[in-house]
């Protein structure tokens, strides 16, 4: 189904993962968690133990890397019975930290792009997650001159979608997301009559995957962030 954006006055991107490098980290902060978890339980059964926390915690504590790091310490306690070694939950921290102070890593194409749109459309951020580590990472990433405005939502529902398009008083038929995440950054915006173009990473934290549905309406698949310029 080929999609007409000539109506398009407004860009949205997502952050992780479309803008900068953000679920590796992740990925590698849970395999070092296990490593020092792993005379408690196998590798395997920690990972699902800790994500089943992460979900459990998400009502609680949202998204982002402080909800991490306490799901990790909470793991911790519960895997190993409460035995954990104050040692080894210094070092849970330490993971966490480490994690906050990563340097911005821009993925490839991102730059080039924002150059291309700027000045053609209304460019502006929505993401998710903890509102003091994004607004660290998009000062960190340079990036900040391109946006009109920067939003962190605490989710990325059709509701908080529609809820800040009104706010920010731009139509639905004139809006485009751009991110890797079909069930966050697609299909919602899908759903409430916007367009969005889907850019998949190479890893999808396992909470953010979906099945892709049989008929594509409202958004297309690239392989990489530049080929949006073959549409704006």
């Amino acid at each position: 189904m080929e999609i007409n954006f000539k109506d398009i006055q407004v860009v949205g991107f997502d952050a992780d993962d479309t803008l900068w490098v953000n679920e590796t980290y992740f990925r590698e902060a849970e395999e070092a968690f296990a490593d020092l978890l792993e005379t408690y339980e196998t590798k395997n059964k920690i990972d699902q133990e800790l994500f089943k926390m992460e979900i459990k915690n998400l009502d609680l504590y949202g998204y982002g890397i402080k909800g991490f790091m306490l799901s990790m310490i909470e793991s911790a306690l519960e895997l190993s019975n409460n035995e954990v070694k104050q040692e080894t939950l210094s070092k849970i921290l330490d993971l966490g930290k480490s994690m906050i102070s990563h340097p911005v890593e821009i993925l490839d194409g991102v730059v080039e792009v924002l150059e291309k749109l700027q000045g053609k459309y209304r460019l502006i951020v929505l993401t998710k997650g903890d509102l003091l580590d994004q607004e660290r990472k998009l000062e960190r990433s340079n990036l900040s001159e391109y946006f009109h405005h920067v939003e962190v939502l605490s989710d990325k529902k059709e509701k908080n979608y529609q809820d800040l398009l009104d706010h920010l008083e731009i139509d639905v038929k004139n809006f485009l997301m751009i991110g890797n995440s079909l069930k966050s950054d697609v299909l919602p915006l899908v759903s409430i009559g916007a367009k969005a173009v889907h850019v998949p990473f190479h890893t999808t934290w396992q909470h953010e995957e979906v099945a892709e549905p049989r008929e594509k309406k409202g958004y297309i698949t690239v392989s990489k962030l530049t080929d949006v310029l073959n549409y704006l």
